[in-house]
């Protein structure tokens, strides 16, 4: 079942997956089965005929016709063996490409509220879900119908000990079922210590420039190790417990064979049964207890996959971003509206953006200034359609961005944001957004309109410069540049730039005013930032104060009200 495909609405469900091989596996586990039940048949008429009545004959066809079924149950077993590995390949690659879909098509809101330890936990949920699926588990739950077929043998052919079976069944079935709560448990305790341990571990490497600066690597590591610990501990627990079971269903199955011997010896005694019967029926016996005593020891896996598939099919049903645009249109013109637009982050009462209303002609650079925390990082992801708004809605040349896609959008407004992150990779991977199909002409014209060619040019591999992780090889003014370029690779009529001179010293600053005034000509920029470079070219400034728009107009004129000091934070009234 390929998401790519699905309705954004349409639920997803993990059992799909192998719906279609059920009904081939319970075909094969069928023969398979009454296979099985050639070796006790055999040994009974060895017995009960041959040996007494010395029948080689007899004896010589008995062996032709078992180790035919002992052939045929090989061929049967390797069928369905394949089967399941076929089942299992499908599986690791159909969950692997929709969750690999999922970080491409969901919000980025709900992305950025599932940390990567969450994201790790569903790549082992895949392997849960693979190996239950895809493994033995599967064959057991098929196999665990036919024990029937063994009862009523067992009923036929050795009918005075079948009370035993009627006895010890219902134990191993308890047994199983309190294997099940214990295990589900230990489970869930398990997943939640180890997520917590993994959630640690992915900030101090993270942060390990700040951790290293501030010395906050012992204290850190401290925690860390009681995550550790308390990991293990819960993984020992979780041992123990399953342990127990297994063990428990281990002894049931010895408690089995001799409750069976000992009742069958007394039929024997009173002349109620063979000896080939009871050891028939003891063969029938253990092949029936197997699957129940693996089924004791297997609860972890059902519970592993049952968390796992609700995790998977809880991701897999949220609603994705618009795949397909409504229309079709060239490139915008780029006048950019919004009207009454409102955001409130998740679990926030507080909205970060409220009302907000104003419009941009093309062809200038806007200016958004404001505290920290005023809203303006969360208005310039509105605007490039990374947010869903509470209300209102974002107009570009007229037509309300929910209708497009994330593939229109990301080519029509461009986006510098304020931590300039780069993937692993050459310059010109990072500039082409890894996209092999641009032509490279593009990539540099992108770079000279970003400012970037000449130093890009001066390095000994030029484009084909590895960046590093994260960008860490090139410095922040150059990953900024660098940035910038990959915003203009489509040439988008608007470009939103967060805080884009963080990096940069004076001399830069007035370098990139000059270049973003050279870009304003054919394109409408905002820009987030309180630098004096910056603001003094924007035509409008808006200064957003508590997620409000507290005052609009000119770019001097604002300027002058907030007293030549672009982050004041004090209202201003609001100019006409």
């Amino acid at each position: 079942m390929d998401t790519s495909e699905t309705p954004r609405s349409r639920p997803f469900s993990v059992m799909a997956l192998v719906r279609p091989t059920i009904g081939r596996l319970a075909f094969l586990s069928c023969f398979v089965n009454l296979l099985a039940l050639a070796v006790p048949v055999f040994v009974l008429q060895v017995y009960d005929r041959v040996v007494f009545f010395a029948g080689l004959t007899t004896l010589q066809a008995l062996a032709i016709g078992v180790l035919i079924a002992i052939a045929f149950d090989f061929v049967l077993r390797q069928a369905r063996s394949r089967i399941v590995q076929d089942t299992a390949l499908r599986i690791d690659a159909t969950l692997g490409h929709a969750l690999a879909g999922r970080l491409e098509r969901l919000p980025l809101a709900l992305l950025e509220r599932r940390g990567l330890a969450q994201w790790h936990q569903y790549q082992r949920d895949i392997g849960s879900v693979r190996g239950t699926l895809g493994g033995p588990p599967l064959l057991l739950a098929i196999d665990l119908p036919f024990i029937a077929i063994f009862v009523i043998l067992i009923a036929f052919i050795a009918t005075p000990i079948l009370w035993v079976l009627a006895v010890l069944i219902p134990v191993f079935i308890g047994c199983a079922l309190l294997s099940a709560r214990s295990a589900a448990s230990a489970t869930r305790t398990e997943q939640s210590a180890s997520i917590r341990r993994d959630t640690m571990f992915s900030q101090l490497v993270a942060g390990r420039t700040t951790v290293k600066a501030l010395d906050m690597a012992a204290p850190l590591h401290r925690n860390l190790e009681h995550a550790i610990a308390d990991t293990i501990e819960s993984s020992v627990q979780r041992g123990r417990t399953t342990d127990g079971f297994s063990n428990i269903g281990l002894s049931l199955s010895l408690m089995t064979t001799v409750s069976l011997t000992c009742v069958g010896a007394l039929a024997i005694l009173d002349q109620q049964l063979s000896i080939g019967a009871l050891i028939a029926a003891n063969m029938l016996a253990g092949r029936m207890i197997a699957p129940l005593n693996q089924l004791v020891s297997s609860w972890r896996a059902w519970t592993q996959y049952g968390q796992a598939r609700r995790r998977l099919e809880e991701l897999f049903s949220v609603e994705e971003e618009r795949a397909v645009s409504g229309i079709r249109l060239e490139r915008p013109q780029g006048k950019l509206a919004v009207e009454g637009l409102s955001y409130r982050y998740e679990g926030v009462e507080k909205p970060a953006v409220a009302d907000v209303t104003f419009s941009l002609s093309e062809g200038a650079v806007h200016g958004i200034v404001g505290v920290n925390g005023s809203g303006k990082s969360t208005l310039l992801k509105l605007l490039q359609g990374l947010y869903e708004p509470a209300s209102g809605r974002v107009l570009l040349d007229g037509a309300d961005i929910a209708q497009f896609s994330r593939g229109d959008l990301s080519r029509w407004i461009g986006y510098v944001p304020q931590e300039s992150f780069l993937i692993t990779g050459s310059i010109r991977d990072n500039i082409a957004r890894f996209n092999t199909d641009i032509a490279d002409n593009r990539i540099v014209e992108a770079a000279r309109l970003a400012g970037a060619h000449d130093f890009i040019s001066a390095l000994p591999d030029g484009y084909a410069t590895e960046v590093g992780e994260g960008g860490g090889r090139l410095s922040g003014g150059q990953r900024q540049r660098l940035a910038m370029a990959r915003a203009l690779v489509f040439d988008p009529p608007i470009l939103l730039l967060d805080e884009p001179t963080a990096h940069l010293d004076r001399a830069a600053e007035m370098e990139l005013a000059k270049v973003l005034l050279g870009l304003a000509r054919e394109r409408n920029i905002v820009v987030v930032s309180h630098s004096h470079a910056l603001l003094g070219i924007c035509k409008n400034i808006l200064v957003m104060e508590d997620g409000r728009i507290a005052a609009a107009g000119p770019g001097a004129d604002v300027i002058r009200q907030l007293g030549g000091r672009p982050a004041a934070a004090a209202p201003v009234r609001t100019a006409s």
